[in-house]
């Protein structure tokens, strides 16, 4: 018992008194370096046992200046945070890489300028080694800090063009192209849709993928903007969509939380789907499975999406390039009910 009344904390040395070997053979063994022979390995791994040794991570952490912790940041709202299902299977991705390396995974979710300034400030204080980096914006001053730092890195999605740093994603807008085609090949005529986000590379490559698929069918007036992937901004969109043209027979919504809200919006005004109005959406997240009718939408690969930018920052972290730099995981189409 210490000094202090609490229990004293086991050493290396009483692990060596122990098994009867020197502290700095139990070195060797904690750090898992050969030449210790058989027996005094086991004697040593019973000594811990009996006498309770627990490694101070925290001690040796200071010593090789490392964490042992990776960022995950995530540039949403905080109620956003909680209600999409990709930053979740995102977030569960990466963490199974993280943990698996025993590293901890801290939450950073920035909201307004002064979060960015905040978690600048966390980053710059050492207490993770790396970030995973989701839903960044164009001109966003987390880039800056990043660089500043030399802190390794990983984007889930593609940076912006002055931006140098590695990333994983998906072909927003081949994706898009392709869910927009198969409203085409349904018949339909005037195909309207909800774009959202469009000062990150998601929102405005699905854009560009809607418009190259229409073609000279395009009509920038059958287009509505939102800020957010989230349902509010589909059944709002989806009201100012009918309001500019209640012909509108197709719909193109940037998320399933997006299309969710659209469907209701259409249901409330007495329009059926797919019948009316033919409905897609983008992600297949657990939204796409529990709206009537289920959606038609994009399978994007969210939890292998933080898998692999987890992967990327680990790999920074042992002093290797990641190569390519950038990396794209494959989508496809799912068709359902609402198209």
């Amino acid at each position: 018992m210490s000094t202090s009344g609490r229990p004293r904390r086991a050493t290396i040395r009483d692990v060596a008194l122990e098994a009867g070997v020197s502290r700095g053979t139990v070195s060797r063994v904690l750090n898992g370096e050969p030449y210790v022979s058989a027996q005094a390995r086991a004697a040593i791994e019973a000594a811990v046992a009996k006498v309770g040794y627990v490694p101070n991570t925290a001690a040796r952490n200071l010593a090789l200046q490392r964490a042992q912790a990776i960022g995950f940041i995530v540039h949403e709202p905080h109620e956003l945070f909680l209600e999409d299902p990709n930053i979740g299977a995102i977030l569960l991705g990466a963490n199974r890489v993280v943990s698996g390396a025993d590293h901890q995974m801290v939450s950073l979710v920035i909201d307004s300028e002064r979060d960015s300034r905040r978690v600048a400030r966390y980053l710059s204080g050492g207490f993770v080694d790396g970030a995973v980096v989701v839903s960044a914006r164009q001109n966003d001053s987390l880039f800056g800090a990043i660089g500043r730092l030399s802190i390794p890195a990983t984007l889930v999605g593609r940076p912006p063009a002055d931006v140098s740093v590695p990333w994983v994603g998906i072909d927003n807008r081949g994706a898009a192209a392709a869910i927009t085609g198969h409203l085409v090949s349904t018949g339909r005529r005037r195909i309207g849709m909800i774009a959202v986000a469009l000062d990150r590379d998601s929102g405005a490559d699905r854009l560009a993928g809607f418009r190259e698929a229409l073609g000279d069918r395009f009509d920038e007036r059958l287009v509505v903007a939102r800020p957010l992937y989230e349902y509010t901004a589909g059944r709002t969109a989806m009201e100012e969509l009918l309001e500019r043209d209640p012909e509108v027979d197709g719909v193109f919504a940037a998320s399933d939380a997006v299309a969710a809200g659209a469907l209701d919006a259409l249901r409330a005004h007495g329009r059926r789907v797919p019948e009316d109005v033919g409905v897609v959406g983008f992600d297949d997240s657990s939204w796409a499975r529990r709206t009537h009718p289920q959606l038609t939408t994009v399978h994007q690969p969210a939890r292998l999406l933080g898998e692999r930018a987890a992967e990327s920052v680990l790999a920074q972290l042992r002093g290797e390039s990641p190569e390519p730099v950038g990396t794209l995981l494959e989508t496809h189409v799912v068709l359902r009910g609402s198209a």
